[in-house]
């Protein structure tokens, strides 16, 4: 099993690379930026890239989206971030990012799978209106709504901290605490440590 984080963009977003093994087809997880580093991972492993996973629609998650030529997937209540603007916050950095590749949408419970892989979708909005956490066997993909010792933002349009706090807690926190947390920004951590230290909750 192969699971690469790529830090990528100026807010330092975690691209992550999933692969059964070597030479196979990966999944892209939130590939916001600097697609020549995602390349570098798909190279180093033999990979090619199948389908891209979206955790929610912001720029600094979807930016790379159109590099790969590969179908994206992302929660229906987030798909009409990805074609506007306004909505995914690239014009409010000045540089208007519209997603043109093929977009598939996901609901709560969906499992997107690839080779052995198995990603079952959890909606945790908040963040986002379709904010996604991607759980696979002992560990998470959290996206932008639970990171090491903190949350996402909630000032953001669309975003509800108090239903943010409330899925983290309905869809996370009832997850065995070994399991992996694997964020949108920062370092891994586990459920148990958040439940223990996050200030937040």
């Amino acid at each position: 099993m192969i699971i690469e984080s790529v830090s990528v963009g100026p807010f330092g977003v975690n691209c992550y690379v999933l692969a059964s093994a070597r030479g196979e087809e990966a999944i892209l997880i939130d590939p916001g930026d600097q697609e020549h580093k995602i390349r570098r991972t798909l190279e180093k492993f033999g990979l090619t890239p199948a389908f891209i996973v979206n955790t929610h629609g912001h720029i600094d998650h979807i930016g790379a989206n159109d590099k790969f030529g590969i179908p994206v997937y992302v929660h229906s209540l987030d798909k009409g971030m990805l074609s506007d603007p306004r909505l995914n916050l690239s014009q409010m950095l000045s540089s208007p990012f519209a997603c043109k590749a093929q977009v598939r949408t996901l609901e709560d419970g969906d499992l997107v799978e690839l080779q052995g892989i198995t990603l079952r979708v959890l909606h945790t909005p908040g963040h986002t209106p379709g904010g996604i956490s991607l759980l696979m066997g002992n560990m998470v993909f959290s996206g932008d709504t639970l990171f090491c010792r903190s949350i996402g933002r909630a000032d953001f349009p669309g975003a509800d901290e108090a239903q943010l706090v409330s899925s983290i807690r309905a869809k996370l926190f009832t997850l065995p605490d070994d399991t992996l947390v694997y964020p949108g920004h920062g370092p891994v951590t586990t459920i148990g440590e958040e439940k223990k230290e996050n200030p937040f909750l």
